[in-house]
């Protein structure tokens, strides 16, 4: 059975355009898969210290050496890198706050990165599984747009999931969410229905190739 790590981040609860399109990956998948499990974290209902020296200098003992203190400091960072370590696909919620990821998700980060285990040389054990990552957004930073250029989401996501954690990524873009509430963007609503309309199928499509491949 194949096991999916659901991380949801948005401080907006139901009116949130993450959690929207999360969801549906998750309901579809859950239909295509239903023998498989879900793990699942509201990093905003109940958010993740910030990684502490303790538990940071705990990752570099080999864990047969760690005094009871160290096994203490590193209890919950193990925890969370064993959600990850037993997932085949993670989908991972990042919306768009101030130009970058939601504080959550990067304390979940700093704790996921362990030197010597998920990061660095030798084997890491996160390496080659799935992970869809939906970054919504308030407006659009795609090439043509004012805003190209400050998108300090997608390439840090690249770069930290892929590159230093060996993952493969793919994104899904909700954009413009703001739209419909902002009058001066009233004319980018029919371009965020388009954008909505296609992350939610998009959310679906990769649901279903992602449970396909995984219980073949």
């Amino acid at each position: 059975m194949a096991t999916l790590l659901h991380i949801d981040t948005s401080i907006n609860g139901d009116n949130s355009h993450s959690r929207a399109v999360t969801a549906a990956f998750r309901a579809t998948w859950e239909r295509e898969h239903p023998e498989g499990t879900v793990i699942y974290r509201d990093l905003d209902a109940d958010p993740l210290p910030h990684l502490r020296a303790d538990a940071f200098y705990a990752g570099f003992t080999d864990p047969a050496d760690r005094t009871a203190e160290e096994r203490a400091a590193f209890a919950l960072r193990d925890e969370v890198i064993a959600e990850a370590e037993a997932a085949d696909v993670l989908l991972l919620a990042a919306p768009m706050y101030n130009f970058s990821i939601p504080s959550t998700l990067k304390a979940w980060l700093d704790h996921v990165f362990a030197m010597g285990r998920t990061a660095g040389a030798g084997t890491r054990t996160l390496a080659g599984k799935r992970a869809v990552i939906v970054t919504s957004r308030g407006g659009s930073y795609r090439e043509g747009t004012p805003n190209h250029g400050s998108d300090y989401v997608q390439d840090f996501l690249r770069q930290a999931l892929g590159g230093a954690l060996g993952l493969d990524v793919t994104f899904i873009v909700p954009e413009l969410t703001m739209a419909p509430t902002v009058p001066a963007m009233a004319d980018l609503v029919p371009l965020y229905e388009a954008s909505r309309t296609d992350s939610l199928a998009a959310a679906e499509s990769h649901a279903k190739e992602l449970a396909a491949e995984l219980a073949a």
